[in-house]
């Protein structure tokens, strides 16, 4: 009896040693398996952090180009309406055929020789593009609000290339071959106040409205990128 009970102790202890090693081989395929789930978290953390700080980084840029150009901006508006504002009064002589401003308006219309002038040749979303940057960025509003920028810009261009072309081929002739610029004198001052010369008015005081108009829009989409980096700033 005693051997029967021997083997059975014998058995019972290498069965509960065997269970022992089950539980430790389990516990440490869980520790390292937990081990590795949290370098994997951590690693992700880093990823996405680096990544964070890079985005930031290039709403910085953006945000320090975009507000270079509105108070650029702003210059132009405010060059653009003062010579809106005379090309208006000079209109309304001619309108009234009033001589009694006659030295007025000969100071004024070489000012038609004048234009506010904002180019752009390169653009900062085209120049996210070109260097992979764009797609670091999450916000889609400011990636929207860049392509619309870009848009007015472009629009920009073509209307500040317009302008000068239209000095040069039909102000520039008749500004020069009338008015003395260094004495303020019109060897013709009847022509002063025909309609082909107030139509340089009209004209000029069109592009200068439809300048103005995209002036604005760039101001504004300006405005609203620089608020939404701001907030991209505080999370």
């Amino acid at each position: 009896m005693s051997e029967i009970f021997l083997k059975l102790r014998i058995k019972e202890m290498l069965e509960g040693k065997m269970k022992r090693y089950i539980i430790f081989g389990i516990v440490e395929v869980f520790l390292v398996v937990t081990g590795i789930l949290i370098a994997l978290s951590i690693n992700n953390w880093d990823i996405k952090k680096s990544k964070r700080t890079d985005e930031l980084k290039i709403y910085e840029n953006i945000s320090n180009r975009i507000l270079e150009d509105k108070k650029e901006l702003q210059g132009v508006i405010d060059y653009n309406k003062r010579l809106y504002m005379k090309y208006q009064f000079a209109n309304q002589i001619i309108s009234e055929n009033d001589r009694s401003k006659l030295d007025t308006l000969i100071r004024i219309a070489p000012e038609l020789l004048d234009y506010s002038d904002f180019n752009r040749s390169s653009n900062v979303y085209q120049n996210l593009i070109n260097s992979g940057e764009l797609k670091l960025l999450s916000n889609t509003t400011i990636i929207t609000l860049l392509q619309d920028l870009e848009e007015a810009y472009i629009y920009l261009n073509r209307m500040e290339s317009i302008h000068p072309q239209f000095i040069l081929d039909y102000i520039g002739p008749l500004i020069l071959n009338n008015i003395h610029l260094s004495t303020s004198i019109a060897e013709k001052p009847d022509e002063l106040y025909t309609f082909q010369f107030q139509n340089l008015f009209f004209a000029s005081i069109d592009l200068m409205e439809e300048k103005d108009e995209i002036y604005k829009w760039a101001q504004g989409a300006i405005g609203a990128i620089s608020l939404l980096i701001e907030e991209e700033g505080k999370q």
